[in-house]
């Protein structure tokens, strides 16, 4: 979108009801309608083949979009508009195949390829999290080795599952023995829980990843954690990938792998407004799965989560074009 177009924003709720129309993410135009270029692309991923327990994380992306029809155009915690600072569009789902873990993962990451090269940045509503790796491996073709910031309640870095070397566990070490990945500049946020070993935490110490755990936000306050998260970071490319239950059951149920003693829904948004200075080039927000969910409890946690995250990236965009 060229710097003297108006973006076209949400549906107006005021004259249609909001619980009417498509559930696009946030009633946001489709990305056909605004010419097929957007600034941020909004795509789902239905996929949950890589899951290790519960499955369903493959509903997980219009699940977040039908929650996500209660969003509002003005952000006050970033205090922006995001929708009118750069064209944000649903870009609808990357249709792939569920029998078939190495074709999926290619699929992923050459639609991502194109949506990068409009020019986009992707917010991907998943889908478990073995997209990640794809997603990683597209972003970093165009910025080069990309930090991350990591929000789950699990490392994901462990080596196979069953002899696969693509499962929901295991993004995080693929990225790091491609090279995609700036291992100055890693970080897991809100692990916690039991591990298979005590080398879990010895090889992902290796593999350059730094720890906050869920315990360490409750005792420092997020804004100590979203300082040391910002330093760790620097002004690198950055790309967040969410795991949903690096929430509490409490505040997500609605996930494959469940464990207690999680951040707050209210933890998790804050730390990620004290990143809003980050270069956030892309992000996700994955493992929702609705069937364990009542009430929306967790695709509202999910679509507040990609809101933050695309209000970072659209004031990005905007300061940029201003300069």
């Amino acid at each position: 979108m060229s710097s003297n177009e108006t973006p076209r924003g949400p549906v107006d709720s005021s004259r249609i009801p909001r619980y009417a129309g498509p559930a696009t993410f946030a009633r946001l135009p489709r990305l056909d309608e605004v010419g097929g270029r957007a600034d941020v692309a909004v795509v789902g991923v239905p996929f949950d083949s890589g899951v290790s327990y519960r499955p369903g994380a493959r509903f997980g992306g219009n699940a977040i979009r039908e929650a996500s029809r209660l969003l509002r155009p003005y952000n006050p915690a970033q205090d922006a508009s995001p929708f009118a600072l750069a064209q944000v569009a649903d870009g609808g789902d990357i249709a792939v195949n569920p029998f078939d873990i190495h074709e999926a993962v290619e699929t992923v990451e050459a639609a991502a390829d194109d949506l990068l090269g409009t020019g986009a940045r992707l917010m991907t509503l998943g889908g478990d999290h073995t997209i990640a790796l794809p997603l990683l491996r597209s972003v970093a073709k165009k910025h080069g080795p990309v930090a991350l910031l990591h929000f789950d309640a699990h490392l994901d870095t462990w080596d196979t599952y069953f002899g696969a070397e693509y499962t929901h566990g295991t993004p995080f070490r693929r990225a790091v023995e491609e090279g995609i990945l700036d291992t100055e500049a890693l970080s897991h946020v809100g692990t916690r829980g039991p591990l298979y070993g005590k080398q879990d935490l010895t090889d992902d110490e290796k593999m350059g990843f730094g720890i906050v755990t869920s315990a360490d936000v409750m005792r420092r306050g997020v804004d100590e954690v979203a300082d040391q998260l910002r330093q760790r970071v620097g002004d690198r490319p950055l790309y967040i990938s969410i795991d949903i239950d690096c929430l509490d059951p409490a505040h997500a149920p609605g996930t494959g792998t469940p464990e207690a003693g999680g951040m707050t829904s209210r933890e998790l948004l804050e730390i990620l407004r004290g990143l809003a200075s980050c270069n956030l080039v892309s992000a996700d927000v994955v493992e929702v799965a609705p069937a364990y969910d009542h009430a929306e409890i967790t695709s509202v946690a999910a679509s507040h989560t990609a809101y933050e995250l695309t209000t970072i990236m659209s004031r990005q965009i905007a300061e940029a074009r201003s300069k």
